[in-house]
């Protein structure tokens, strides 16, 4: 993981309209999501296992699944998982959920991030800042 210090940070944002800021820029919403804090997601790469920006968030008026949330953004870092291929020789099959994932653990879910994406990375944060108008 390698933080990114942005202008960001601390920026408080109307979540739905932050969402409709940010999806054309091609950032998601991460799916390991709660009801107070969340991710926005911009894949950089997926050659051999993911590269992503993160951006955090969470909520200080509201749950972030109710209109009208209010979320604060913290601080922006590259993440990257490293899957394996294949299939999981280590899957739990004793619950229903697990039968029916399709996908393998991470063999490392903090792997290193390819230096080659780094100022990608710091270049995506400030296409942030201009896009969110922080001072």
């Amino acid at each position: 993981m390698i933080e990114i210090p942005s202008r960001v940070e601390g920026a408080h944002f109307d979540l739905y309209k932050l969402e409709q800021l940010l999806k054309p820029l091609g950032y998601t919403i991460g799916g390991n999501w709660d009801y107070d804090h969340g991710y926005f997601d911009y894949k950089i790469d997926d050659e051999v296992g993911y590269q992503f920006l993160r951006l955090p968030f969470h909520a200080i008026d509201g749950q972030l699944d109710s209109n009208g949330c209010t979320v604060a953004l913290d601080r922006p870092f590259l993440l990257s998982h490293k899957y394996q291929r294949g299939l999981d020789d280590h899957a739990h099959t004793d619950n229903t959920s697990a039968t029916f994932n399709q996908f393998s653990e991470p063999v490392d879910k903090d792997a290193s991030f390819p230096d080659k994406y780094v100022d990608l990375g710091k270049s995506l944060v400030s296409e942030l800042e201009t896009t969110l108008q922080v001072e």
